[in-house]
């Protein structure tokens, strides 16, 4: 059983994930019922430019691909479009559930976006529930895999009947923040390197010494060739850090995940773990 299937039979019964056939539904879905609570994609920064366009794409693939029911988008950086702004619109459709769940559109573990998704929850005039963090999750190195094999630098999942063949001899992940971010990191770089069947290194996205060092040591494995696997979403970040990244390991980086697939599928998993909880 998937970690997916577990989390949905955990949900009481009017909640039992069903599965949805057509080409637009994947194989692991949690439809829900009209009324369920909301579920809210709290993005760092503000809801427009960048950030605004993958968190909208990434809310109509919860909808369309996982939940049946649309998913908001609120930002970190507060206006109108703020979490405790689209928190304060909701109300709970049973008095005995949430008002909404809120999902943090980051990779892994981020204290301080996390207390700014704590402190909204906690000043919320109605219950609501925040989820964890998408990663560390297999789904995070699959979505990792594709941008590396879209960029040439691996070869792309055979089950997608792929052909891309150039590659990389190893690979260095880096996600943004400091050593708790690069521990949670390492999860995820160790099932790419199963994928893979390289060796994948873990240093900070800002910490150039640290991008040095990594890929000098896949380097002196032998490895001829480096890529740069950015472990984030991408507007979190400015592009010119992941391009000084890229040079600091002396290879090509990846783009980072993006309005992927397996976000939205994380961020429906991530929803139906909390609320299964919430409602024990």
């Amino acid at each position: 059983m998937t970690p997916e299937s577990q989390a949905s039979e955990a949900l009481p019964s009017r909640r039992s994930r069903a599965l949805r056939g057509g080409r637009h539904r994947g194989d692991e879905s949690f439809l829900l019922p009209p009324g369920s609570p909301a579920l809210v994609l709290a993005v760092p920064g503000p809801a427009s430019g960048q950030a605004g366009a993958v968190a909208g794409e990434l809310a109509r693939a919860v909808e369309l691909e996982n939940t049946g029911q649309p998913a908001l988008v609120a930002s970190l950086g507060g206006g109108p479009e703020g979490l405790g702004a689209v928190l304060s619109r909701l109300a709970p459709a049973r008095p005995d559930e949430p008002a909404a769940v809120v999902v943090p559109l980051v990779t892994g573990p981020d204290p301080a976006i996390m207390s700014v998704v704590s402190a909204a929850v906690a000043t919320a005039p109605v219950p609501v529930v925040a989820a964890d963090p998408l990663g560390p999750h297999p789904l995070i190195a699959e979505a990792l895999h594709d941008r590396l094999a879209e960029a040439g630098l691996a070869r792309a999942d055979r089950i997608r009947m792929m052909t891309m063949v150039t590659e990389a001899g190893g690979v260095v992940v880096a996600p943004p923040g400091d050593q708790a971010a690069v521990r949670q990191a390492e999860i995820t770089s160790v099932l790419l390197a199963s994928r893979l069947a390289c060796p994948v290194f873990t240093a900070p996205l800002d910490d150039e010494a640290a991008l040095r060092g990594a890929a000098d040591q896949l380097r002196a494995s032998g490895v001829r060739t480096v890529a740069l696997a950015p472990h984030l979403i991408g507007p979190e970040v400015s592009p010119d850090r992941i391009a000084r990244a890229a040079v600091a390991v002396g290879g090509t980086a990846a783009a980072p995940l993006g309005a992927h697939p397996a976000l939205a599928r994380l961020a429906a998993l991530r929803y139906a773990e909390a609320l299964a909880a919430a409602l024990r």
